[in-house]
């Protein structure tokens, strides 16, 4: 790959592994060339050169159960103490991530809490959750519905980026999910708001590309609403009059109740 295809996939905020040689050649020639030109004919190597990837290991890391999760969880009685926990959580994702990215906690809460999706490459390289154009985004439609980060928490669906910012594995959301239900039981949200596809699916149980906007209930009884993620409306903006129609509907709903 070109220095400006690794570049360019940098700025796009995803990550490589690469190792001290990125790959290796071995050209294999058969010797079949014509006699009368032997001496003179240079071999097809490109025809026989072999590509092989060299991927450098992930060093192990001791297996953490989601019981184990569960009752680190269960222990704190604070939510200062809960988030410190967070901090010293093993979780897996912990190897490949640069920062654990804590949850913004509301100052003064209005009822709502946003549970956003994986943390972006900003987020990883500043702890902070929703930063970068993402969090200015976002920051830019919460003040349109008179709401700030003062007044509400942001809570990612786990605590470390993603290498390449993937999907999130079953086992990876199952042993985060603990913490984050914790978050829900302290903070006593009036309603949810979810941020991206796979908050929707863990939170609301909806695909969100069919679905967003859409008002939903948790089996808690919390009422939650589902939108696009910040990064996807920069992606498309025309997306951002659905998001905006959306937010307005939540700035109704959450001065009914």
């Amino acid at each position: 790959m070109n220095d400006y295809n690794i570049r360019d996939l940098e700025l796009a905020g995803v990550k490589w592994e690469l190792a001290d040689v990125p790959f290796v050649l071995r050209a294999k020639w058969n010797g079949a060339q014509n006699t009368q030109t032997q001496t003179t004919t240079t071999p097809n190597v490109h025809a026989g050169l072999q590509h092989v990837t060299v991927v450098p290991p992930i060093s192990p890391i001791e297996t953490v159960s989601v019981d184990t999760a569960i009752s680190m969880a269960s222990r704190p009685g604070d939510l200062d103490n809960l988030i410190r926990m967070i901090g010293e959580f093993n979780h897996p994702l912990r190897s490949v991530a640069t920062k654990t990215v804590f949850p913004n906690i509301a100052k003064n809460p209005n009822g709502l809490v946003v549970i956003t999706d994986v943390p972006g490459a900003d987020d990883d390289a500043s702890g902070c959750v929703l930063s970068g154009g993402a969090g200015e985004l976002f920051d830019k439609m919460l003040s349109a519905i008179g709401m700030s980060r003062d007044n509400v928490s942001i809570v990612p669906i786990v605590f470390w980026r993603t290498p390449g910012g993937r999907t999130p594995t079953a086992d990876e959301l199952a042993l985060t999910r603990p913490f984050l239900n914790r978050i829900l039981e302290f903070l006593s949200p009036k309603m949810i708001l979810t941020l991206g596809a796979t908050p929707a699916m863990e939170i609301a149980g909806i695909q969100l590309a069919h679905a967003h906007g859409r008002v939903s209930v948790t089996e808690s009884g919390t009422t939650v609403m589902s939108i696009y993620h910040p990064n996807y409306l920069m992606l498309k903006p025309s997306a951002k009059r659905d998001a905006w129609t959306a937010l307005q509907e939540l700035q109704k709903m959450l001065k009914n109740q």
